[in-house]
């Protein structure tokens, strides 16, 4: 067990499975208590895989104090700044410092430009854009206010640094999101917080493990392109796709002093597609 985070209290949304939970286990285990939020039971998104439950956020929970740290566990949409605020006002007294916030929450859909729905742009760009916004400005008061400084890390894409053909909606939230990062690392760097981003390729979690993902390869010419934009340089483990841990390695060192001279970067953690 690591002690870099020790002392450290992070909040992380899309906490349920996948990544969020990862990240949350990473950083309990390297020493920070942890605040999880994620859709819950009752969230209205139309994706083809199955989104984090209330159990399964309240076992990510179950999982942060497994490693001896202190958990909470909110049920909040990113889209709606009324839960995260409620969630907030939950841990107040029993969380009342902010060190790091993780803006994990994020789904993707995947077509050709022309088919994308208007009902299917708005959702990815309200949940993976509109969500890191809310989750930010909602919980960065209680980090201003505690004076201690902070990371925040937005959980983007390398979709968020090039394009990635037939993720238009998911592509321009994730660019945008980019654009957030860059501003906040100038305006909060007065109060000594950092904000950063990592850009993960393929991880083997539901949003890239589903049939009509898979779907998307059975057309060859389809295939050709997304694979010209989407190679990895480095040779990824049988199947194509990094695991969630090698994401939260590095969110754990964003979250950490030992980069505190970082801010304002975009980190890809993509097996070298970027350089291709």
């Amino acid at each position: 067990m690591s002690s870099r985070l020790a002392g450290k209290t992070a909040l992380i949304t899309g906490a349920a499975h996948g990544q969020g939970r990862s990240h949350a286990v990473r950083l309990a285990r390297d020493g920070a208590d942890v605040i999880v939020t994620d859709l819950g039971d009752r969230g209205e998104v139309e994706v083809a895989y199955a989104l984090g439950s209330n159990d399964e956020l309240r076992e990510t929970a179950r999982l942060v104090e497994q490693e001896g740290r202190r958990a909470f566990a909110g049920t909040a949409d990113v889209r709606d700044r009324a839960a995260l605020q409620r969630v907030l006002e939950q841990t107040a007294a029993d969380f009342p410092r902010l060190d790091i916030i993780v803006a994990n929450a994020g789904i993707s859909t995947h077509g050709r430009f022309l088919d994308i729905e208007p009902s299917q742009w708005a959702q990815i760009i309200d949940i993976n854009l509109t969500g890191v916004f809310n989750t930010i400005q909602t919980a960065l008061p209680r980090m201003l206010e505690a004076g201690n400084g902070g990371s925040i890390i937005i959980v983007s894409s390398v979709a968020g640094l090039k394009g990635l053909p037939f993720f238009a909606a998911y592509t321009a939230a994730k660019h945008g999101t980019q654009g957030l990062m860059t501003v906040l690392a100038q305006e909060l760097a007065e109060h000594s917080i950092r904000v950063n981003s990592v850009n993960p390729g393929p991880v083997a979690t539901a949003m890239n493990q589903n049939d009509v993902t898979r779907a998307l390869f059975t057309d060859q010419t389809s295939r050709r392109m997304f694979q010209r934009s989407f190679s990895p340089m480095l040779p990824l483990p049988k199947g194509g796709y990094m695991e969630s841990e090698h994401v939260s390695a590095a969110v754990s060192w964003l979250a950490s002093d030992e980069s505190t001279y970082i801010t304002g970067m975009a980190i890809p953690v993509d097996a070298g597609m970027m350089v291709r």
